[in-house]
């Protein structure tokens, strides 16, 4: 086979006339010239490719950078005493004490887990976990964030079952527990699911690495997985444009995933960092070879010298410019010590890890890039991986805003009639966002590895870092797009606060953030007005709450045609606990115990659960976030749970009270007799806002009766609102145990969890049994 005749820079000199198909590449004309600007010539079709996939929306955050800078500007002395890897880097490092460090990040695998829903969510799987790989972590634990279509569409199956598959084949595969995320469905995201992935990764202080080429001489050394055919051009040419309403094209774009080459590399790299091998390292993920070269070479003020012709290949046809811009799965690039160069390659063959050495690292500050000898690539790599084109996109005040923000949910029709607020309360049960998630949640493990603390249904995933001290992390994960879409300021602030409560609830200490921000075309002002908006809400919620943001990402284009997607800025939040064993589970295993509502529940029905399910609504403005008042909560439950007061912690959050009660009654089968009466006569609201109002700031537990008095002493020390309503109940003997609401319904354990658990096997077959723990 001949081999591909390449466009070097000495024939890029001398034909300047030569026709580039720079717009099939995602480049805009001005963008053209200005890479013509910077080389003083045209590119070569090498050049073109690594610009035009670093240049993407996806790897450079053109329209998002003058946004992002926010996070770093808006930062206390306190934000930064845990910090110890922030933005700019594979994922963000958090010292968690006792020598211990937590690396985690979340990231979007939007428009592949469309187009190709199985392969596409694997591979987002794949991606997030080599982020934490390259930071010298060994990853421990995944979530996932996904948003889907209208559940009764005829569409939404091939969808939901490719995605859900495709995450538990790959995260099983690689032996991680999935320990949370969130299943939403909504007829905004129909063209456009969101598939966010989320990966946490565990190592000691000294065992960091980051992604910086230094050392002239130094070995740069691509292994793993051969360079394919797959993804040329795919998460960072498709996730940088929107879908025609044609539907699903692009099909050879998506990359293809295999769990077991990146558990063997995992395993490889955790031994390469042991021997001290590795003086710098990148995973190579959107845009493959062309963004690990010019990230590493560009982070480390140097230069590299790389050999194309070197890369290890599945498909010999491939072109120098298809090398480049290739995202096949499961590579990794080193820079190696030329001495360490032969135990480097011993542990790699020892794995089976594929290796080859590509060239070397200079002192020159030029990215040269050779085919069979003749230069195809010499750009000064900053510009390709740095310094791209930044754009203040035009911003607007969305039209239709005001409208919706006066339509109140205020003003639906609410009622104090019993047998319709049972009826209103059943149908938020088993409404499809509220409703039981078993049958996605079934198909992931969550207990592998043996220090999953706590998983599915609890507030938060909860992880053990070290057996002898029982240290270890909680996560959770939360966005509501229909608050965002009312009020992008306060819908990433409601984000926040709604993780950093599910965080605390179970006794661990909020403590960092990382976002997936994901967001319609950057190129519509109104949607650069709600990403401006987002942003500035949760770099100011962070300053409050005092916790930074890490890292995280950006995902623009999630439209189809000229609707966006609800803007919906995923927060994850990351919280210390100084020992598992005393996490708080979150609903109530024993009889006889107090049950206490926290803080105060106004009228707050627009954006809610109630307002959507029972009256097909979206209007008003969502309810108001007190961050004070949060960080305050969070405290009261850390002292709690060191002081071992509280049995369980609930936060309450869509579907209000009704739903909360609901999940503590199914979480072990123990029953509760509750009242609403004096919540209605405390804060002068009806039954209706009672039980379904998703004010903030709130929390039930449940405590044992010999602790009461003491609860209640620290809750009042504290100045947090704290009303006892209701306890928690034995079933009669022959009974079913069931929630009881007084003067409203009782229905038991079976019958809640009939109705939440038919709504999802109703629309995609059977639930499949649930792991063993």
């Amino acid at each position: 086979m001949s081999t591909p005749v390449a466009d070097t820079v000495q024939h890029a000199t001398a034909t300047p006339e030569k026709e580039q198909p720079y717009a099939a590449l995602g480049l805009k004309p001005d963008e053209y010239a200005q890479i013509k600007t910077i080389l003083g010539r045209r590119p070569t079709s090498g050049e073109l490719a690594m610009y035009s996939v670093m240049w993407s929306e996806h790897c450079s955050y053109k329209s998002s950078k003058i946004y992002l800078r926010r996070f770093g500007q808006k930062v206390s002395d306190e934000m930064k005493e845990r910090l110890m890897v922030g933005m700019g880097q594979n994922a963000g490092v958090v010292d968690v004490g006792e020598g211990w460090a937590v690396t985690f990040k979340v990231e979007s695998h939007n428009h592949p887990s469309y187009i190709e829903p199985f392969q596409g969510a694997a591979t987002g799987v794949g991606g997030i976990v080599r982020d934490i790989i390259s930071m010298g972590a060994r990853p421990v634990a995944v979530m996932d964030q996904l948003r889907f279509g209208d559940i009764d569409h005829p569409d939404t199956p091939r969808v939901v079952h490719g995605v859900t598959s495709g995450i538990s084949f790959y995260a099983n595969c690689l032996g991680l527990p999935n320990i949370g995320g969130e299943t939403v469905f909504d007829a905004v995201y129909q063209g456009n699911p969101l598939v966010n992935a989320l990966a946490v990764g565990v190592m000691r202080h000294e065992d960091i690495k980051l992604a910086n080429a230094t050392g002239a001489g130094n070995k740069v050394v691509l292994f793993g997985a051969r360079t394919g055919g797959d993804g040329i051009g795919g998460a960072s040419i498709l996730a940088s444009d929107t879908f025609a309403d044609g539907g699903p094209t692009k099909r050879p774009a998506v990359q293809v995933g295999d769990p077991f080459a990146e558990k063997v590399l995992i395993e490889c790299c955790l031994e390469l960092y042991k021997g001290e091998l590795v003086e710098a390292i990148q995973d190579l993920g959107a845009a493959g070879i062309s963004c690990a070269t010019s990230e590493l070479a560009a982070n480390g003020g140097s230069g590299m010298r790389v050999d194309l012709e070197n890369v290890l290949l599945r498909d010999p046809s491939l072109t120098p410019e298809e090398i480049l811009m290739s995202e096949s799965q499961e590579r990794m690039m080193a820079i190696v010590a030329p001495e360490k160069l032969d135990a480097f390659l011993a542990v790699t063959g020892k794995w089976d890890v594929e290796t080859s050495v590509l060239g070397e690292v200079t002192g020159d500050g030029r990215l040269q890039i050779f085919w069979h000898g003749e230069q195809i690539v010499d750009v000064d790599p900053s510009t390709v991986a740095v310094d791209g084109p930044v754009y203040e996109r035009p911003v607007a005040y969305p039209t239709w805003i005001d409208a919706l923000q006066l339509d109140s949910a205020a003003t639906l029709p609410r009622t104090d009639d019993p047998t319709v607020l049972t009826e209103q309360f059943t149908a938020l049960l088993g409404s499809a966002n509220l409703a039981d998630t078993s049958w996605v949640t079934n198909q992931y493990d969550y207990y592998v590895m043996g220090n999953t603390a706590l998983s599915f249904p609890d507030d938060a995933g909860m992880i053990r870092v070290d057996e002898e001290s029982g240290l270890g992390f909680a996560i959770a994960t939360d966005c509501n797009g229909r608050y965002c879409q009312l009020d992008p300021y306060a819908g990433a602030q409601l984000a926040l606060a709604e993780a950093y409560r599910n965080v605390a609830v179970t006794g661990a200490v909020p403590t960092a953030v990382t976002d997936c921000l994901n967001f319609g075309s950057p190129e519509n002002p109104e949607v650069m007005w709600q990403f401006g908006q987002a942003v500035d809400g949760l770099a100011d919620a962070c300053l409050e709450l005092g916790v930074p943001v890490t890292g995280g990402n950006v995902s623009f284009y999630n439209q189809t045609g000229d609707t966006p997607i609800f803007p919906t800025p995923v927060v994850g939040v990351l919280g210390i606990i100084d020992d598992v064993a005393r996490r708080i589970p979150s609903g109530w295993q024993d009889a006889g115990e107090n049950i206490y509502l926290l803080g105060i529940t106004s009228t707050e029905l627009s954006g809610s659960a109630w307002a959507g399910t029972v009256h097909g609504h979206l209007g008003g403005r969502p309810p108001a976030v007190d961050l004070a008042a949060e960080r305050r909560l969070a405290e009261l439950i850390q002292a709690a749970s060191q002081q071992e007061l509280v049995s369980s912690a609930h936060d309450l959050s869509s579907g209000g009270l009704g739903q909360a009660l609901a999940e503590a009654v199914m979480r072990f089968g123990v029953g509760a007799r509750v009242w609403l009466r004096e919540i209605m006569e405390r804060d002068g609201v009806d039954a209706a806002t009672a039980l379904f109002s998703e004010s903030t700031g709130r929390v039930i537990v449940s405590v044992p009766r010999e602790e009461d008095v003491k609860f209640r002493g620290l809750c009042e020390g504290r100045g947090y609102p704290v009303l006892r309503i209701g306890v928690t109940d034995p079933a009669a003997d022959g009974d079913e145990p069931a929630l009881e609401v007084q003067d409203v319904f009782t229905l038991t354990v079976p019958e809640l969890r009939a109705i939440s658990q038919a709504t999802l096997p109703a629309a995609f077959g059977a639930t499949v049994a649930e792991p063993v723990g």
